[in-house]
Parts: structure tokens; sequence; C-alpha cells
């Protein structure tokens, strides 16, 4: 599994990985899934980004013989065709936010950072047994 990070599309909070921070992931019919310490993979509340998006998008488990990485790899594909960033505008996105609020399919943008902390921002980041 690759590393991906975004920012909230509510509060444009950058979702650092191992961060003590609620994200709640959300799709087109309703659903979500909530996250309280991101560990930088694409899951949220135990759904990855990327199945979802090619759920959303009309994909699903039966298409790939129930192979889950085929189904995230699949979703991988739609939100980066011809976009680097994974904001393919020609489908649809999970939403990221702090309030659970779906964005009408826009991307969330992307962390050039991938989740990973600066190094003048680990002095501002709050150590805890359960992060280090």
């Amino acid at each position: 599994m690759g590393q991906f990070s975004w920012f909230t599309q509510d509060t444009h909070h950058r979702i650092i990985n191992d961060e003590e921070y609620t994200v709640i992931m959300s799709d087109d019919k309703g659903n979500k899934y909530e996250e309280h310490c991101y560990e930088g993979y694409g899951v949220f509340g135990g759904k990855d980004y990327y199945e979802l998006l090619a759920e959303m998008n009309g994909y699903s488990l039966d298409d790939f013989n129930g192979d889950k990485e085929a189904l995230r790899q699949k979703g991988i594909d739609l939100a980066f065709d011809g976009h680097p960033h994974g904001d393919n505008p020609n489908v649809k996105h999970p939403s990221l936010t702090e309030a659970g609020v779906y964005w009408n399919g826009k991307a969330p943008e992307s962390d050039p950072d991938q989740g990973w902390l600066e190094e003048d921002e680990w002095d501002d980041y709050e150590f805890t047994d359960d992060n280090y």
C-alpha cells in the first residue's frame, strides 16, 4: 500500500499521519466513515478511500472476483487518470471533512508531503505514547 494524504475540504486541515484528529470520509449515498488517527494509507474508519472511489463510479468487488486490492487499484487508476495529483474531475470522489459533509464528488486537495511532517513542523507536534 502506498502513502496518501489530503487536506480536509471544509477546514483545509492537513491530514497528518498518526495525528489524533477526527476526519470523516463520506460518499454519494450518505455513508460516513470516521477516522480518529489516520495512519497514512488511505483508510478512514476501516474503509479504503480508493475502493470507495471505485464503488462510487460503478465498480464492485464482483467485478474483480472479490480482489479488494484490484478494486483499490481501479480507484487509484480512476483518480490519477491524466491527473498527477489524483484529482480527476471526470469521476466522483469521496469527501474528507471534519463535519461529514459530502462535497458532490469533488476531489479533496492532495497533500504534497503525503501526511508526513516537514522539518519545521516537528517542533509544534505534540508527541504522546500513542503516536511516537
